[in-house]
């Protein structure tokens, strides 16, 4: 693998062909060509050799990538071939359904921990997983061996939430809620926002006329100087 600091971007895209190789994989397909690959998901053949490239070579010209070869090198590149323990801080409904969802419960990452601060909650269940009381933050995490937490709190909590996971020496942190939090060096936050998401959309959807629209008339021409 070459030296040099991969982006975000090409590790987001990575995860992106691993699922579309798991679904060839699925199908009895054994090997697959990059231009293939990119019709199949629409995406963009000399992208996916770009970015496969940082890493060694995996196909053979005229032949294409073997698909499970290729598989499992992208899971060891992005460290899949290992389990990681989570914790997630909130259980409201966008906390308590990630503890059900499936796509962690057939991932390598596994939910081991659940904190709130309501009474009302702490003691009960989720999944299997008993609601604690976020107090015991750092004694669970530790001894739960917590590699990522999961922030899924409201705005006004996240920043005190965030200082009780740097406390507990947790590197790796998912945001959910919609403020900027400010990792240190030896950190790595991704945050998802779908508010922002979704208003993105609306202004793209603003922007561009529906079925139905009327035209909008042109601007007035500027009357020219007598």
């Amino acid at each position: 693998m070459k030296s040099e600091k991969i982006s975000q971007l090409t590790t987001n895209r990575l995860s992106i062909y691993l699922r579309c190789l798991k679904e060839l994989a699925s199908e009895g397909l054994t090997s697959v060509s990059s231009d293939s690959l990119a019709d199949r998901f629409h995406l963009n053949s000399a992208q996916i050799r770009k970015d496969l490239a940082y890493f060694g070579e995996f196909g053979v010209r005229g032949v294409g990538y073997d698909i499970a070869l290729l598989r499992d090198h992208i899971i060891r590149i992005l460290g899949l071939d290992r389990s990681y323990n989570l914790a997630i801080i909130g259980a409201g409904r966008l906390g308590s359904a990630l503890v059900d969802y499936e796509g962690l419960l057939r991932s390598s990452f596994h939910v081991k921990a659940l904190f709130d601060v309501d009474p009302k909650k702490i003691g009960k269940k989720v999944g299997g997983i008993t609601i604690t009381d976020l107090k015991n933050f750092q004694s669970v995490v530790k001894k739960a061996n917590i590699d990522v937490a999961v922030i899924a709190v409201p705005a006004n909590a996240a920043p005190d939430v965030f200082e009780k996971i740097k406390k507990a020496g947790i590197r790796a942190v998912l945001n959910f809620a919609p403020v900027r939090l400010n990792a240190d060096d030896e950190m790595r936050v991704r945050s998802l926002d779908v508010n922002s998401g979704l208003e993105s959309l609306s202004y793209f959807l603003t922007e561009r006329p529906q079925p139905g629209d009327k035209p909008k008339p042109a601007g007035k021409a500027r009357k020219s100087a007598q």
